[in-house]
């Protein structure tokens, strides 16, 4: 696909789970607004695009999952360009503008588009506008919306250069019918995609009448008592209640949705939603936790026996989830449907479609019913985008409402959004229940929410240990009730639970297959093994070991500390490194799982230190509260295990405070031990990393 034509530019993404992808297509959409006309190609459709041949400027949007690591989409991409036979003028033709999105609750942040990023440079490509990382941990838009905003600029600055260059020794006076066909092509883009700049104009039109009609409501910052109003998600306060708005323009529709009477075929539908699982009776399920523990932490046990997932200790298993059934219910009240929920749903694209490589979503099946499309095929937790919320104003009757959601999606709302909408796990339902006059159609809710995503959770078990069982862990996620939302569970961590109460021990009892003997029929869940590339023991089995998590993290180093007990059991004339757990709970009577597991591992010499810290405890000043703690108390030993004997680092756990803190004691310790400054204490911990000696199991 190489962009001969002036003003055309191509966009590459790498996506995991969409949000590049969204980005990608939003950017070209906004595209036509600026005289541009924009090709999208996701990066692993090599066949649609040539990078070697490709004359105009290339725009790159990717993520970064695990730690560190390429989304699926990208894998191929990151392999090509780092063949090391490739020369480094290999791309000296290409001129490219990259916008990375990471998460700083991740220690590799944005690692694959740096990588894409440096290794681009080493084979001669040439930025014309500045790389930009954007935070999902603080809000991608952050980034994003300036980082777009001044891309349009760049891309006129580029195509004049690249226009002068092309005139040079051309005699301007001749015009070839090829150019002339080509200028043609251009304009007739431009044309179709003229609705876009119309709907933008309409916007601002819309925009202005919202804030006249609420000006007079809106612009007292007091109740009609004199207190001070506080802004919410339906009101704003001055001065945003007051201001202009720089609203986005309106995202394309492209889908057409058909509701009919025909048998719904949920067998076929199951197939494609079910297609890499494998269906699995859960065996066992026992509570971990005492019942006043501050989170409920359990236990199951699956039987894999008639399956094919081999696995190792530090893998994970995708679980897939379902949506609530009270959360369906209502949904389909709220958008009408509530009598149509078992017809069913015939997807296809809109033939006005302006949306660039618009695609029936292949997650949702065709003629499913429309109840098992919003109970398996949407994330309708999902919290909506900016693009969405903007979609919903079109569809909002009240002009006080319709003002507030343009002041949510606008540029100037940002902190609103982020604050009543981001950081409160907002999702459409709650935004249909506060906004009484958005009634949106069935289309637009499909086109914007994502698909339904699978949970992931670590091996806590060993199959040397356990043959034909595999066991994980999880904490039941709990979000109180606030002003926006009521109170509810995590999504898969509370249907994991209600789904297995039947068979569900108490605290102090095993989730052995012997408990449940008597139920008549075993709860089943749908799982596909998620094969680490580097969190496993380490090949030698002499080199020493730090495992650092506390709480559910603890799960992987379970199945670590069974696997190296059989190999020390069958392997009694090999040499074994020594082990170090740092674990950390609240309290120590109430969560400390696993405790007898772990202590008999200590009396029979698997396990060589185990250190723990109660955080909720009543401490003396001296005492440790978290696992950064314990560690500072031995950062003698943890630098002598990694930088002596060249032992390994484990750390799994949330990644929002406790691996940040992990991470900061450890460079606390090179510092002190090796009377180094932080910067070269910090390049040790980048080393650790790059030699995959200092490795991560984390979530947020």
């Amino acid at each position: 696909m190489p962009c001969g034509v002036a003003s055309q530019f191509l966009i590459l993404y790498g996506s995991q789970r969409g949000q590049a992808q969204s980005i990608a297509e939003e950017i070209c959409e906004q595209a036509a607004e600026h005289g541009f006309i924009a090709d999208i190609s996701c990066v692993s459709k090599g066949e649609k695009y040539n990078l070697e041949r490709e004359r105009g400027p290339v725009v790159f949007v990717v993520s970064t999952t695990g730690d560190g690591e390429p989304p699926d989409t990208a894998l191929k991409f990151v392999k090509k360009i780092k063949n090391k036979s490739l020369p480094c003028d290999h791309y000296s033709h290409l001129h490219y503008a990259l916008l990375a999105l990471g998460d700083t609750n991740y220690a590799n942040f944005c690692n694959c588009g740096k990588t894409i990023d440096s290794r681009l440079q080493e084979l001669g490509a040439k930025h014309f506008y500045a790389t930009g990382h954007a935070d999902d941990g603080t809000g991608l838009e952050i980034v994003v919306d300036p980082w777009i905003e001044g891309l349009w600029e760049a891309l006129k600055k580029t195509f004049a250069k690249m226009s002068a260059s092309n005139q040079e020794g051309t005699n301007q006076g001749e015009v070839t019918k090829k150019s002339i066909q080509q200028e043609a092509q251009i304009q007739e883009k431009l044309d179709s995609s003229a609705i876009s700049l119309s709907l933008l104009k309409l916007t601002d039109v819309e925009t202005e009448k919202g804030k006249a009609e609420t000006s007079v409501l809106e612009s007292k910052s007091t109740d009609i008592l004199g207190a001070p109003l506080e802004a919410s998600l339906i009101r704003s306060v001055p001065p945003l209640s007051g201001s202009s708005l720089n609203v986005p323009a309106l995202p394309p529709s492209y889908l057409d949705v058909c509701l009919e009477d025909s048998p719904a075929e949920e067998e076929s539908a199951h197939h494609v939603v079910k297609e890499g699982f494998y269906e699995v009776a859960v065996s066992g399920a026992a509570h971990l936790t005492r019942d006043d523990a501050v989170k409920s932490a359990i236990l199951l046990e699956l039987d894999i026996s008639d399956q094919d997932m081999p696995y190792q200790p530090g893998d994970a298993f995708d679980v897939l989830c379902l949506n609530r059934a009270s959360e369906v219910e209502e949904l389909l009240r709220r958008l009408g449907l509530k009598d149509q929920r078992s017809q069913s749903v015939h997807l296809q694209l809109r033939k006005d479609t302006k949306k660039k490589g618009a695609q029936v979503p292949s997650y949702i099946p065709q003629k499913c019913s429309l109840e098992y499309l919003l109970t398996w095929c949407l994330e309708i937790r999902s919290t909506p985008k900016k693009a969405f919320v903007r979609a919903l104003v079109d569809w909002t009757q009240d002009s006080r409402e319709k003002r507030r959601l343009q002041e949510l999606c606008s540029r100037e709302g940002s902190a609103d959004y982020n604050r009543f909408v981001r950081d409160t796990n907002l999702c459409l339902l709650d935004l249909l229940q506060a906004f009484k006059s958005c009634s949106p159609p069935l289309s637009l809710v499909i086109e914007h929410l994502p698909k339904l995503q699978p949970r992931a959770y670590s091996a806590a078990s060993s199959s040397l240990r356990h043959p034909g069982k595999v066991h994980f862990v999880f904490s039941v996620v709990d979000f109180p009730a606030c002003v926006e939302h009521p109170e509810r569970t995590g999504l898969c961590t509370g249907w994991l639970m209600h789904h297995v109460s039947a068979i569900l021990q108490p605290y102090g009892k095993t989730a052995s297959a012997e408990k449940t003997a008597d139920c008549p029929a075993l709860p089943k869940i749908n799982v596909r093994p998620r094969v680490s590339n580097t969190f496993h023991l380490p090949s030698d089995p002499s080199a020493p070991i730090v495992m650092v998590g506390p709480g559910t993290g603890v799960a992987p180093f379970i199945g670590f500390l069974q696997q190296r007990y059989q190999e020390r059991v069958e392997k009694q004339d090999d040499v074994f490194g020594e082990t170090w757990l740092f674990f950390g709970c609240r309290h120590k009577d109430r969560d400390f799982i696993f405790r007898e597991e772990l202590e008999r591992f200590v009396e029979n010499g698997t396990l060589n230190h185990l250190k723990v810290s109660f955080s909720r405890e009543e401490l003396d000043g001296n005492e440790p509260r978290y696992v950064q703690h314990l560690l500072l108390l031995h950062a003698k030993n943890m630098v002598h295990v990694l930088f002596k004997e060249n032992g390994y680092f484990y750390v799994c756990g949330d990644a929002k405070n406790m691996a940040k803190d992990v991470n900061d004691a450890l460079i606390e310790m090179i510092t002190k031990e090796l009377q180094l400054d932080k910067l070269e204490s910090m390049k040790m911990v980048a080393k650790l990393r790059e030699e995959k000696r200092y490795l991560q199991d984390i979530w947020s």
